[in-house]
């Protein structure tokens, strides 16, 4: 790209964004692992989470949910299309209803609020 098509071109590109990415082995064999854990299959739900990159949720074919996070879209998409056992989907009522969080996932998703037993008084109740 030449430096006049780097002004104009929309904030957050850069001359590498026009680059196909490889697949980073650490993502790549995690998830893998991940899918060979549970059940040899899963569907990944790539939803980007701004500058932080992009959340492949995993949903394992014995409904386990997994989590990795990608740097960004090209990169999530490039992992999942390299591992043939993945496939992209959506949040629909079929993934949903399949989805059977392990033991203690709520607690771990609630962080230090799942150890509480007294919690302040809401700041808008009467």
């Amino acid at each position: 790209m030449t430096s006049e098509s780097l002004e104009n071109a929309p904030k957050g590109d850069s001359p590498q964004s026009t680059e196909t990415a490889a697949p980073p082995s650490r993502l790549r064999s995690s998830i893998s692992s991940f899918v060979d854990a549970h059940g040899g299959s899963a569907t990944a739900v790539l939803q980007p989470l701004g500058r932080a990159g992009v959340r492949v949720t995993l949903v394992g074919a014995d409904g386990i949910l997994g989590d990795r996070v990608a740097p960004d879209l090209r990169t999530a998409h490039a992992v999942v299309d390299s591992l043939d056992s993945v496939t992209v989907g959506e949040w629909d009522r079929d993934l949903s209803s399949v989805v059977t969080p392990r033991k203690g996932h709520f607690a771990q998703m609630a962080g230090w609020v799942a150890g509480q037993t007294r919690f302040p008084k809401a700041r808008n109740g009467l």
